[in-house]
C-alpha cells in the first residue's frame, strides 16, 4: 500500500483521534452546507430545490483489488462513481458523506493516502465532505458513500420517462474501462508466477485510468444545459450498456434498436479488445464501469445535440412490442442481451 514509509496503527490514533485527523483541513465550498464535520449530523439548506441523494459501496476483494489499485487512485473513484449517479438524475452534487471500515493491516498514513483521493475528486467537483463514520473491520477495506445533489424539479430526468422515437445518446466511449481491468489482472497473474516480472503497462495509460480513475459526465450535464436540451430519460452506465438501456426500456416500457456501428470505442480499446480476441462492439455493450451517461432525447433536438462535444447517437427508443435489439454491422437484428456484470466479470474482483 505505502512502501518506505513510517507508517502509524490506527490505534495509536483511535476513532475520533482519526476522523479528526482526516478532516480538520475541510473548506466549505457549498451555501446549501450549513454545518458539515463537527457535530451529530450535518445540516443541509434545500433552498426550495429537489434534493437527490444516492449511496454505493465499494468491498475489497469484489470491487476492487489493493495489489493494483493504489489507494489514492481508490479513494477518488469511490467519490466519482457515486457523483455519477447524481449526474444521471440530471442533477449537481454538492455534499458526500463517507463511512470507512478498515482492518488492523491498514494504517493511519494508507487511510491518509485514501483520503488524498477523496479531497483531489470532492475539489474537482466542487462537493463538500460533510460527515461519515470510521470503524474496524475484520477482513480488508470497506468504502460506504453517500451523495446528494440537487436541482429545479423540472429539471430532474429519471428513467422510466423514455418516449417512442427518442434518439438514444451516449458520452464518451465504452469498453475502456473493462479492457483496463483485463491488463491489470493480467499483469497480476505474470506477477504471482514470477514476482521478479515487472507488470507490462506502457502504452495503456487511457485503458488503466478508465478502470482506476473514473471521471463523472458532470460536464455533459452542463453542456446539455447550455444547448436548451433536457433528456427525457437518463441513467449512468455502471453495468454495461446493454444492461443500462434495458433499465430505461423496462422502466419506460419501451424498446430500442442500438446500432453496433455507432458504438463510440476508442481505437486503442478496439486493438486491446482484439488482442484479447473479444468482439470490440461486445466489450463496448457489456464490459462496464465506463461512468458515461446514457440518455435519450426527443428528435427535435437532433441539431442541437450534434453540437455537443463527446456525445454520440447511437440509436432510438422503439415501441415497447417491437423489442430490444441490436443492429449489428451486416444489418442483422439481434435481442439485446445484458451479459455485464455476470458473463464478463464473475471470474474479476471488480464490479
Amino acid at each position: 500500500m505505502l512502501e518506505n514509509v513510517k507508517t502509524t496503527p490506527l490505534s495509536a490514533y483511535g476513532e475520533f483521534g482519526l476522523i479528526e485527523l482526516l478532516t480538520k483541513n475541510i473548506q466549505i465550498k457549498n451555501k446549501s452546507t450549513v454545518l458539515g464535520v463537527g457535530d451529530d449530523a450535518a445540516i443541509i439548506n434545500t433552498e426550495g430545490r429537489h434534493q437527490v441523494i444516492a449511496k454505493d459501496m465499494l468491498i475489497e476483494g469484489v470491487h476492487f483489488d489493493i495489489s493494483y489499485c493504489p489507494l489514492k487512485h481508490l479513494g477518488y473513484k469511490a467519490i466519482a462513481v457515486n457523483l455519477s449517479d447524481v449526474a444521471a438524475m440530471n442533477a449537481h452534487p454538492e455534499q458526500v458523506l463517507v463511512g470507512i471500515a478498515a482492518s488492523s493491516r491498514y494504517t493511519v498514513e494508507a487511510i491518509e493516502e485514501l483520503y488524498k483521493g477523496i479531497y483531489l475528486c470532492c475539489n474537482r467537483y466542487g462537493v463538500d465532505l460533510v460527515g461519515g463514520d470510521t470503524c474496524s473491520s475484520v477482513s480488508g477495506l470497506q468504502i460506504s458513500v453517500t451523495v446528494i445533489g440537487y436541482a429545479e424539479p423540472q429539471q430532474i430526468v429519471r428513467r422510466n420517462t423514455a418516449k417512442t422515437n427518442d434518439l438514444i445518446c451516449v458520452s464518451g466511449d465504452l469498453g475502456a474501462a473493462y479492457l483496463g481491468l483485463l491488463i491489470l489482472e493480467r499483469e497480476k497473474k505474470v506477477f504471482m508466477q514470477n514476482p521478479k516480472n515487472q507488470p507490462e503497462l506502457e502504452g495503456f495509460d487511457y485503458l488503466i485510468e478508465r478502470q482506476l480513475k473514473p471521471e463523472p459526465r458532470l460536464d455533459i450535464i452542463d453542456n446539455l444545459r447550455k444547448k436548451n436540451i433536457l433528456p427525457n430519460s437518463m441513467i449512468d452506465i455502471s453495468d454495461g450498456l446493454a444492461s443500462e438501456i434495458l433499465h430505461i426500456c423496462k422502466n419506460s416500457k419501451k424498446g430500442c434498436a442500438i446500432f453496433e456501428d455507432k458504438l463510440p470505442i476508442d481505437t486503442l480499446a478496439y486493438n486491446t479488445a482484439m488482442d484479447f480476441k473479444l468482439i470490440p462492439s461486445t466489450v463496448a455493450l457489456n464490459g462496464g464501469e465506463d461512468y458515461e451517461l446514457l440518455f435519450t432525447i426527443d428528435q427535435k433536438h437532433y441539431d442541437a445535440i450534434r453540437q455537443v462535444e463527446d456525445v454520440s447517437i447511437i440509436g432510438y427508443i422503439t415501441d415497447e412490442n417491437e423489442g430490444c435489439n441490436f443492429i449489428s454491422n451486416d444489418k442483422k437484428s439481434i435481442p439485446l442481451n445484458a451479459q455485464g456484470w455476470d458473463a464478463y466479470l464473475k471470474k474479476t474482483t471488480t464490479k
